[in-house]
């Protein structure tokens, strides 16, 4: 910026300048940041250090997420070009279907705070899910009821899920089928596309981290409409996961048709054997249901 530019900037308020360049963030003009540092006005030197401290943010955040398109950006190196990962939720309640999402993100997208759902506030993810939504190459939905989790247990019904929102992805005109799949921890069985699974993979890739977002979400939503056909168990708030005051309405209303049959404490309200002990034997108390999956 020309000296005397600067110089009729400088002569705007301190707070003129932090509406327009702390609070409006507009890009703050080269050699700004070192003149309000040097400034005589206190004020101006508070400012300076402020958007000094935004800055490192704005560049560690970058640099995150740059990291978390490492598997995709290795991917599309090869010739890959519809990448699609893959998440489920639901894993741990006694109630209601295991849901999974599938995204395709385009080539280089970076979208702000994107992470593993359970590591967002309510609000954070609903807001982030209606964006990934709105940018995203294609994007799926897969459900597995709870019929099909006591059947072929939550594993197996769980991969089910994925399987489905893989099948189920789609374009804002038409399905697509994804060149490679980014799989949460695992692969799924009797998909065409080459997948790699990965361990923490809902952090560690922003594909992923978008399909859980959708998953936990939708999943959400879901339990939100089922509290209210079947009132009384507090759905709404804890999402079927094994809270106390799920387990004191489970043993107060018996069990719903939507409570897995398959999960120990469901069972023993109904009278019935144990099975999947293996899995379920120790079903733990949940205090927060938002850090689940």
């Amino acid at each position: 910026m020309p000296v005397s530019q600067m110089e009729e900037l400088l002569q705007q308020s301190v707070s003129q300048l932090k509406a327009r360049f702390l609070d409006g963030q507009e890009p703050a003009p080269r050699g700004l940041l070192e003149a309000l540092e040097t400034d005589s006005r206190r004020s101006a030197r508070e400012l300076a250090a402020r958007l000094r401290s935004r800055e490192r943010i704005n560049r560690a955040e970058g640099q995150r997420l740059r990291h978390l398109l490492k598997y995709e950006s290795e991917l599309w190196s090869q010739g890959f070009n519809l990448i699609a990962g893959v998440d489920e939720a639901g894993v741990g309640p006694m109630a209601g279907p295991v849901v999974a999402g599938a995204v395709v993100l385009p080539r280089d997208y970076k979208l702000r705070e994107l992470d593993d759902s359970k590591k967002l506030d309510e609000a954070t993810r609903e807001q982030m899910a209606q964006q990934i939504k709105a940018d995203a190459v294609a994007w799926g939905i897969g459900v597995a009821e709870v019929e099909e989790i006591d059947e072929l247990n939550i594993y197996h019904a769980g991969l089910l899920a994925m399987r489905r929102a893989v099948e189920g992805l789609k374009t804002k005109s038409d399905f697509i089928l994804p060149d490679f799949i980014l799989v949460d921890a695992r692969t799924i069985p009797d998909c065409a596309a080459p997948q790699r699974g990965i361990v923490r993979g809902d952090s560690l890739s922003a594909s992923i981290a978008a399909a859980s977002i959708i998953a936990k979400t939708t999943r959400d939503a879901m339990m939100i409409e089922l509290d209210e056909q079947y009132p009384g168990y507090g759905l709404a708030a804890h999402k079927g996961y094994p809270t106390p005051q799920h387990f004191e309405a489970l043993r107060r209303l018996g069990a719903s048709p939507i409570h897995r049959r398959s999960y120990r404490p469901v069972r023993e309200v109904l009278g019935l054997e144990p099975v999947q002990t293996a899995l379920f034997d120790a079903t733990p108390v949940i205090s927060n249901p938002e850090s689940q999956i």
